[in-house]
C-alpha cells in the first residue's frame, strides 16, 4: 500500500486553525497593482477563511490536517 501524501501546493497555501477553520491568503494582491484602488488593496490585506463548501477539497489535499 503506498503512502498517503500531502499536496505540496496546499501545505504552502493553507493553515488549519485550532478551531477547525482553514486560513488562506487573499488573491489579487501580487501584481498589476497600479490600476487597483488604494481602498481595494487595503481590503485585500490579511488573511481570510476558506468557505465551508471548499473544506472537503482542502481535507482531501491535506490528509493529516485533521479536518
Amino acid at each position: 500500500m503506498p503512502k498517503m501524501k500531502t499536496k505540496s501546493s496546499a501545505k504552502k497555501r493553507f493553515r488549519v486553525r485550532p478551531g477547525g477553520t482553514v486560513k488562506r491568503g487573499q488573491a489579487f494582491k501580487r501584481h498589476i497593482l497600479t490600476k487597483k484602488t488604494t481602498k481595494n488593496k487595503r481590503h485585500l490585506r490579511g488573511s481570510a477563511n476558506v468557505h465551508e463548501t471548499d473544506k472537503g477539497h482542502i481535507a482531501a489535499m491535506l490528509p493529516f490536517a485533521g479536518l
